[in-house]
């Protein structure tokens, strides 16, 4: 075999073992079905109105936005063995405190009363955040635990902020952030992926991606290293809470109302699948920016395909399941194995090689 053709194989193979390409492969496999039901479905059109893109694949840029921020702290969360069952909560009460507090200013539509709406969710919801961070890193509960109490408390606690009620408010610079458009693209799809860069550049380009991930592998010995596991703790699930946040804002922006039951309702389970499907590792010590970003697409792009085909409510969970479990299997190091294995295109090195690492798996 040629030198280039052993590059273009090893390239190959790279590709297939990152996780996140199997999330694209799953994409293009859902769109491609879109395709075959409606030829048009990824066609983008100009409203003439206003000059904005609109069609499907906007449709679907706008509703991964807040699944993306959810995935982003999950991610976060999970490499260091945590987990963070409340962000779904935490949205609507980040929802319900912008929505009370803007109707509580008049529904004007000042830009600095957006802004001050915007500054109080993410203080409120980084407070609670906080409140599992200090429940996990110094009390020492379990995060399953911890997080599911904030998971069944936070929708009585938006309930108390609004009386109960499903609250609306007017204010256009704050319906601007999930309904505005900049050159013709979702500005809330272009804030999300700010967010994500800003996160990743810190995250990535300095030794606290290390130091979440050592934490999650082994944390005795990462406090003997000099690391203090508390204090990465709490920041991390202070940041969790902060895109929650985020996310509720995003999420009750698009039509001005937050809906006590069903704003964020279940969100966490699709943050905790975009970020399985991203490879991260629910054991703790392994994460990827980049694949939450690509899963929380899918998980949107799932959901879309779901209405478009029409697939009864009763049926949803179980079309979304068989999606999920065979884009799982596809990240499998064996079940790749069994799909992609060419012995014949092997030397005995290369064969003995494979032997050894199927003996070390078993």
């Amino acid at each position: 075999m040629s030198a280039a053709a052993t590059v273009r194989t090893t390239w190959w193979r790279d590709l297939i073992h990152k996780p996140w390409f199997w999330g694209i492969v799953a994409l293009i496999a859902l769109l491609a079905l879109n395709v075959l039901k409606d030829p048009t479905y990824l066609g983008l059109s100009v409203n003439p109105n206003n000059g904005n893109l609109v069609g499907n694949l906007v449709d679907i840029l706008k509703a991964a936005a807040p699944i993306m921020m959810i995935a982003l702290g999950m991610a976060l969360v999970i490499a260091t063995a945590g987990i963070d069952l409340s962000v779904g909560s935490l949205m609507v009460v980040g929802g319900a405190v912008s929505m009370e507090f803007i109707r509580a200013m008049g529904d004007s539509s000042s830009l600095g009363v957006a802004l001050a709406a915007v500054g109080l969710t993410l203080l409120v919801t980084g407070i609670l955040g906080a409140v599992n961070g200090v429940l996990i890193a110094y009390v020492g509960l379990q995060p399953f635990i911890a997080t599911l109490v904030l998971m069944l408390a936070g929708r009585g606690i938006a309930k108390v902020i609004t009386g109960g009620q499903n609250t609306s408010a007017s204010n256009e610079p704050f319906r601007w952030i999930a309904n505005g458009y900049i050159i013709g693209v979702p500005v809330v799809f272009l804030f999300a992926v700010a967010i994500v860069l800003i996160v990743a550049a810190v995250v990535r380009r300095s030794a606290l991606g290390l130091m979440i991930e050592a934490i999650g592998i082994n944390p005795k010995a990462s406090r003997m290293a000099g690391i203090k596991p508390r204090g990465l703790l709490l920041t991390t699930y202070i940041l969790s809470g902060v895109l929650a946040g985020v996310a509720g804002i995003l999420s009750v922006g698009t039509v001005m109302t937050v809906d006590i039951s069903r704003t964020g309702y279940q969100l966490e389970l699709d943050a905790i699948l975009a970020v399985v499907i991203g490879g991260a590792s629910l054991a703790g010590g392994k994460f990827s920016l980049s694949g939450a970003f690509v899963g929380a697409l899918l998980i949107a792009t799932l959901d879309k395909t779901v209405v478009f085909l029409g697939i009864s409510s009763s049926a949803t969970p179980a079309f979304k399941a068989i999606v999920i479990v065979v884009l799982c299997l596809l990240q499998s190091d064996r079940v790749r194995g069994w799909l992609f294995r060419r012995r014949k295109s092997k030397n005995p090195s290369e064969m003995k090689v494979e032997a050894s690492k199927e003996e070390a798996m078993a």
